[in-house]
């Protein structure tokens, strides 16, 4: 089994890496906002690459103000057009990734950036979308849970540290873990490249510390100063930045 995360529309990779055959793990974040070090996306798509850059700039610096400052004044009295050629241009890459998929078999969450509807109902045969959900495979019990820490943007992918804990909760003890986010340990969440510490999640840190599962697999932070991290007997693992690197993490 093949595990990655932060796919981001990176269509030629994700398509040689189903042609092997193997089942995968899809941790998230499968379309493209923004990629930060080019600014390509769906933002560029419709308001431009400067316009792009700059709200990457924001975020990458985590100023939200000025970030919400940068979109109301490029969408004025057309947001709504602005937000319905955003989720066209999600919409197309949905698309794309689903035939990119197509043939495969595995389970897939959403990220931060995802939009959960889009994704759950764009995802081809024999990929299942599995948020808040556990498999038992190869003997082994999975336990999934999607979702961006909240942050005040306010994305769909977002999930409240209340919805996760509850999520953690229904899903009781697991072998591995799989989850899109990092647990709130400064290593695993902070970006050596950007220099920003992401927002890991103190919830699945919680559930980490109580239940122990033997592997927690994740994503998100695509630079990490860690890849790998111990908690008690729970090896924690970033999967990897799957655009930039084009390859999965073998389980």
């Amino acid at each position: 089994m093949l595990a990655i995360s932060d796919v981001h529309h990176a269509l030629v990779p994700l398509r040689r890496l189903i042609a092997l055959g193997e089942p995968v793990l899809i941790l998230g974040d499968l379309v493209n906002l923004t990629d930060y070090r080019t600014g390509e996306g769906a933002i560029a798509d419709v308001l431009g690459v400067d316009f792009a850059n700059d709200v990457g700039r924001a975020r990458a610096a985590g100023d939200f103000r000025r970030m919400r400052d940068i979109w109301m004044a490029a969408m004025g009295e057309g947001a709504k057009t602005i937000q319905d050629s955003i989720r066209e241009a999600l919409e197309r890459q949905y698309r794309e990734v689903a035939e990119a998929l197509a043939g495969g078999s595995g389970y897939a969450l959403h990220g931060n950036v995802d939009r959960p509807a889009m994704l759950r109902e764009s995802l081809p045969p024999g990929i299942e979308y599995v948020h808040a959900e556990s498999r038992t495979i190869g003997g082994r019990v999975f336990g999934f849970a999607g979702g961006g820490v909240a942050t005040p943007v306010g994305a769909q992918g977002e999930v409240s540290d209340d919805d996760m804990n509850d999520i953690l909760e229904s899903l009781g003890p697991v072998d591995v873990l799989c989850t899109h986010v990092p647990p709130a340990v400064d290593p695993l969440r902070t970006d050596v490249v950007t220099g920003r510490s992401e927002r890991g999640s103190q919830p699945i840190l919680d559930y980490i510390l109580a239940h122990q599962p033997s592997l927690h697999l994740f994503g998100d932070v695509h630079q990490p100063q860690a890849s790998t991290w111990r908690i008690g007997r729970t090896v924690c693992r970033n999967v990897g930045y799957f655009r930039a690197t084009g390859r999965g993490l073998v389980i």
